[in-house]
């Protein structure tokens, strides 16, 4: 007898102490960021399918700050890929000190300077991303069959980024349950450096795009549990009695 997917979890809106994953929970848990997509089209029905996702994603004031607008031209795709790395390596030429002593003496102030006015950005994770974009070792959008371009209302309620992150959790949860891969990119960010792009991608105020989720059909199995850090959370109990614990081994 064929194996069930839903063997071995345990049955939704119950809990028990020490019972298993139940399905939700298995999604969450072995949701793996994708790179590798086959190039098989995925159909239209299965795209709205992941786009209701995020459509029913809770926002501050249910005022849904987002927009969808779904990329299927593959040369358009490799197109934004071709101008990203593009814009990586002029971007690049001015902050990347590490190609020879000069550069290094001549640019390391300028860059440590940005590097404070913008942390997130230039943190050491996607500053090794860009050199790698820059010198051609990396894609930035690793050719999917789809891609949702996320847009931001900056009129929302409260923060709308967040409302959009909220948002766009809904969708790869939910393309990861119907058996497609999905990866989170924020290199839009670089691409709409460029006003002709944000033109020709229809981007106008006040939505603004930083980010998009590649989506298709995973080349091979990644699915699985990837380790965590472990988090130290305090607990204040009836009281005031505060106690800390450690989260996860």
């Amino acid at each position: 007898m064929a194996k069930k997917p839903t063997d071995g979890l345990s049955p939704l809106y119950t809990y028990q102490e020490g019972m298993e994953w139940n399905p939700v929970e298995k999604v969450i848990m072995e949701r793996r960021s994708i790179r590798a997509f086959k190039k098989e089209p995925v159909p239209n029905s299965l795209i709205r399918r992941v786009l209701e996702a995020g459509r029913f994603a809770p926002s501050a004031g249910n005022a849904q700050p987002w927009k969808f607008i779904v990329v299927k031209d593959q040369e358009l795709i490799a197109e934004m890929d071709r101008a990203t790395a593009k814009l990586t390596k002029f971007m690049m030429w001015f902050v990347d000190y590490n190609r020879g002593p000069i550069r290094r003496l001549l640019l390391a102030p300028f860059t440590r300077f940005m590097t404070r006015f913008m942390p997130n950005k230039l943190h050491p994770i996607p500053f090794n991303l860009l050199q790698q974009i820059s010198a051609d070792k990396a894609s930035s959008f690793y050719n999917p069959p789809v891609m949702i371009l996320l847009l931001i209302d900056k009129r929302g309620v409260g923060v709308p980024a967040l409302d959009a992150g909220i948002c766009g959790q809904n969708m790869v949860l939910a393309a990861h349950s119907l058996g497609l891969g999905t990866c989170w990119v924020g290199m839009m960010t670089v691409l709409m450096m460029n006003p002709l792009w944000r033109r020709k991608l229809g981007i106008k105020s006040p939505y603004e795009l930083t980010d998009c989720i590649l989506m298709g059909w995973p080349k091979g199995d990644y699915d699985g549990e990837v380790p965590r850090e472990v988090q130290t959370v305090e607990w204040i109990e009836a009281g005031g009695v505060r106690r800390v614990e450690r989260q996860g081994v």
